[in-house]
């Protein structure tokens, strides 16, 4: 076997995640700021407010990856290469334009990490953007090849239920029907939680060690500057008012659960359970994370934040992408030798809270143990960044908890998973 070089996790930084609306895009504080430059802006005050202490150059980035979930109109990045040009990087330092969907940043870590274990790169920076206000999920750059769906075309494809698959909602109303364990109340408890743990860790300061300031616009006043310093969906929240959201989903009537009579059994009604209480909103974000070969960390004289021990990926039904992190989190344990029990803390993404709790069902994880400043129901999943900033916030759980062995892992659009587990070396 061959023996894979160590890779430490050096540091980590992300803007905040604004709330996008791109019917009102003056109402985005990042609304004036395109991907690309909120991008590059987070890169530069990474370098120079965090990295320059460490005596890191960007001239030394042997590999810089750019998830992104839309990379089309302002988000093409010509190979990922356009947002370090506007940060200043020197043309020598390559770079990777990476699409896993959510996972996109998740995927672009692996391979910087893969990158440095097999001796290819000393220094990798994993970055992520997404601005849902200005590039959205209904924009005419992106168009699915619906022949899929046509039984007179020649590329149709009845094995896959593509309609189900490119509407996220229905994806996760169809994971709840398939697990059959879960009832809306749990959601929406899960929702609560998630809102008033993000809240409580905001009020105590905990985010301001990952977060830049970044200069936007104060909600609606385009004119007026603001630094944005603070995730702006998270809202102290209750069960009684999330449990009057609109239902945004329609049920499948699975027949393998007794079809429409089987649901209003069980439901008492006909609607779906998939609200905006129990999913992460729209967002603009950037997350940025420097991964390091060890022994050149060492001759730095760096630490680690953590260690990255194991990655996973994986793909599964398209139209129930929510089962993702199941088995891309399977392959990350079983290449570290690790069992679920042996796992501290959890950053399970929070896409829909169905996710999360197939997955922690599947497992058997505690709630203590997962997401416990917060989830991305209320932070925000500004999709192509997340899985930067979900082993960025796992690494500082693990520390301040002084636990060993976190996982952070995520469902991607299109039936894919990713994961990564890290370890405290501290512990």
């Amino acid at each position: 076997m061959v023996e894979l070089n160590e890779v430490w996790l050096i540091d980590y930084a992300r803007t905040a995640f604004s709330r996008s609306r791109p019917k009102q895009p003056e109402r985005d504080v990042f609304g004036e700021l395109r991907g690309d430059e909120l991008l590059a802006t987070l890169l530069m005050k990474f370098f120079d407010e965090k990295l320059a202490n460490k005596g890191i150059e960007k001239k030394d980035i042997n590999e810089v990856t750019v998830g992104t979930a839309m990379g089309v109109y302002e988000n093409w990045t010509y190979g990922g290469r356009l947002p370090i040009f506007l940060a200043d990087f020197p043309v020598h330092v390559p770079a990777l334009f990476v699409d896993r969907q959510c996972g996109s940043a998740g995927s672009g870590l692996h391979v910087g990490a893969m990158e440095i274990m097999t001796g290819y790169s000393k220094i990798c920076l994993a970055t992520g953007v997404e601005h849902m206000t200005r590039v959205d999920m209904n924009n005419p750059h992106i168009r699915p090849n619906l022949g899929m769906v046509s039984k007179k075309d020649k590329w149709y494809r009845p094995q896959y239920d593509l309609m189900t698959t490119i509407n996220m909602i229905q994806t996760a109303q169809k994971l709840y029907e398939q697990d059959w364990c879960f009832t809306r109340e749990e959601l929406d408890k899960f929702g609560v939680r998630s809102h008033n743990l993000t809240i409580d860790s905001q009020e105590a300061g905990w985010f301001k060690g990952e977060i830049i300031p970044i200069e936007g616009h104060v909600d609606g006043n385009v004119e007026e500057p603001m630094m944005v310093d603070k995730d702006m969906a998270a809202r102290r929240s209750n069960l009684e008012s999330v449990s009057k959201l609109r239902v945004l989903s329609k049920p499948f009537f699975l027949k393998e659960n007794g079809g429409r009579k089987g649901y209003e059994e069980r439901e008492g009604h006909r609607e779906g359970v998939i609200t905006a209480g129990n999913s992460s909103p729209l967002n603009a974000g950037a997350t940025a994370a420097l991964i390091m070969d060890a022994e050149e960390a060492k001759k730095r004289g760096l630490k680690p934040m953590a260690k990255i021990v194991s990655i996973g990926w994986a793909g599964v039904d398209p139209s129930v992408m929510g089962r993702g992190p199941v088995p891309a989190t399977q392959m990350a344990l079983e290449h570290s030798g690790l069992k679920a029990d042996d796992i501290d803390y959890w950053e399970i993404n929070e896409a829909f809270c169905v996710v999360t709790l197939s997955c922690m069902k599947h497992f058997k994880i505690p709630e203590e143990k997962v997401n416990i400043m917060g989830g991305a129901t209320a932070i925000g999943h500004p999709l192509g960044s997340t899985m930067v900033r979900l082993p960025g916030t796992l690494a500082r759980i693990l520390k301040d908890k002084k636990a060993k062995y976190g996982c952070a892992n995520a469902c991607c659009g299109g039936g894919q998973g990713v994961a990564v587990i890290l370890e405290n070396l501290e512990a």
